[in-house]
């Protein structure tokens, strides 16, 4: 484990545990608006496999959880196509934290407090190990991919913009 720093439980970390998976985690230093690509470059990891758990919402403004590669953005009008959806945009930060729970830079798709529909690009489900945030700012949790569609649900949908 890089940097092995003891990180409290998060409802993230709860949530994994309670459904027994495997995870490692992974702390660095939080950095603003660094997001998935300064954790990558801390923690030596392929920026393509750590990926960024983005709280958006519908047209009616129910909100929805798209897991993208933190190195690539979403294209809102393929996935609102593919969500079968009118339109989808990104929340205001301080509505995306009433949904999931979690500060914005450190939401977890795991745990949240609200349950939400949950769509992950399909090229995440061919790693064989994704970094995700656990919960908190500066901490990622690797484990899985196919942990999101088992345990979320997640639709795989194609919607990242090179």
């Amino acid at each position: 484990m890089s940097k092995s720093r003891h990180v409290s439980e998060t409802p993230a970390t709860q949530f994994l545990k309670q459904h027994k998976v495997a995870f490692t985690e992974h702390t660095y230093d939080y950095v603003d608006h660094g997001g998935a690509g300064e954790a990558a470059r801390q923690l030596g990891l392929d920026p393509h496999a750590v990926v960024k758990t983005l709280i958006m919402e519908d047209e009616a403004a129910r909100p929805l959880v798209v897991i993208m590669h933190g190195d690539r953005e979403v294209s809102t009008k393929n996935l609102a196509r593919q969500a079968g959806l009118k339109k989808v945009a990104p929340c205001q930060p301080e509505v995306a934290q009433r949904h999931s729970g979690y500060q914005v830079g450190g939401t977890s798709p795991f745990g949240t407090r609200k349950r939400m529909p949950v769509y992950v690009e399909d090229s995440i489900l061919a790693f064989p190990e994704v970094y995700i945030n656990g919960g908190r700012r500066g901490y990622l949790v690797g484990l899985a991919p196919a942990v999101l569609t088992q345990l979320l649900g997640a639709q795989a949908v194609s919607v990242g913009l090179e």
